[in-house]
């Protein structure tokens, strides 16, 4: 079965979705092919609890709020969701590209736009607690009150790590934050706000074992330099970054960076009618932000319409002056 419409975005993330409204206000029929079985992407897939602080015009909003503002206004425009299913082939046809989407399943399009963000993720393991994933030690927490009253160790020095301490600190009974370098990577406003609170931060540190009985974990020993501490812990965030890459996308024919697709300031690729958006596209000085994406959705979306039809304006306006 050949689904026919002007534009398939690959990635339901917020840059796909909203690239999904913008197209349809741009008077575009859309669809959006995403592996995972909800849209929103890696926020909906492993932080919908946590608090975002770069989308314009909200001083936090919780990634699953805006997941769901960004699907209600990308609705007013009806798109298709192909949800679980992988884009694989691309092939150039009359009139367009077409990409499978399943065994049987294709989807003939004007244009593609790839709003993969990171590609496929996979997390990275913390190797002394490997044996207590699921039942104590976790990569992400979908759902934050069932970690209320608990006792939390967050392992990692990057953004995520600093983002979980400050959603678990509100709920849990106690948040320790441990780090095996002296430096943090996280952005340096993040680890004022986690100081603030008199979060313990654990630097030069690793855990050495994650003790657990039938009923999950209870507690972890550091190995600090050269002595030993322990520490209660129900649950245990390994956030430790993931691998990632672009899958059946990387034989596309695109230009590639470092996990990501090389555009032109249109958003365009070296393929014909093939254009990305979001943190999978990258040039020169480009900034990885939620915001970022937003724009480039919408510069993308524009010049698409054009390539489509030659006739169309670039801009059209703005959305707020229409009816």
């Amino acid at each position: 079965m050949t689904t026919e419409v002007d534009l398939l975005v690959v990635g339901a993330g917020p840059t796909g979705l909203f690239a999904a409204y913008y197209a349809g206000f741009r008077g575009l029929s859309v669809a959006l092919v995403d592996s995972l079985p909800e849209p929103g992407g890696q926020v909906t897939a492993m932080y919908p609890e946590k608090m975002i602080f770069d989308v314009a015009g909200f001083p936090e909003i919780r990634g699953r709020a805006l997941v769901e503002a960004l699907v209600e206004q990308a609705a007013q425009y009806d798109p298709l969701y192909l949800l679980g299913r992988n884009a694989t082939d691309l092939t150039d046809v009359d009139g367009g590209l077409r990409v499978a989407v399943g065994e049987e399943e294709s989807v003939q399009a004007g244009a593609v736009l790839v709003t993969a963000g990171i590609g496929e993720f996979s997390p990275r393991p913390l190797p002394a607690g490997q044996d207590w994933l699921g039942r104590g030690v976790v990569h992400f927490i979908p759902h934050l009150q069932e970690h209320a009253g608990r006792d939390v160790v967050v392992v990692g020095g990057g953004d995520s790590a600093f983002d979980w301490a400050l959603a678990l600190h509100p709920i849990a009974r106690s948040v320790t934050l441990v780090h095996r370098r002296e430096r943090f990577r996280a952005q340096a406003g993040m680890i004022r706000k986690v100081e603030a609170l008199d979060v313990p931060l654990v630097t030069g540190a690793q855990i050495a074992e994650v003790r657990g009985d039938e009923s999950g974990v209870y507690e972890v020993e550091l190995a600090v330099g050269d002595q030993r501490k322990v520490l209660p812990a129900q649950t245990v965030v390994a956030a430790l970054g993931f691998t990632a890459d672009l899958g059946p996308i990387e034989a596309w024919g695109l230009k590639l960076g470092k996990r990501s697709i090389v555009v032109d300031s249109t958003m365009r690729t070296n393929r014909d009618r093939v254009y990305a958006a979001g943190d999978v596209a990258s040039y020169e000085g480009k900034v990885k932000l939620i915001a970022t994406g937003f724009g480039e959705a919408a510069t993308a979306v524009n010049n698409i319409a054009v390539a489509l039809n030659p006739d169309a304006h670039l801009f059209p306006g703005h959305s707020s002056d229409m009816s």
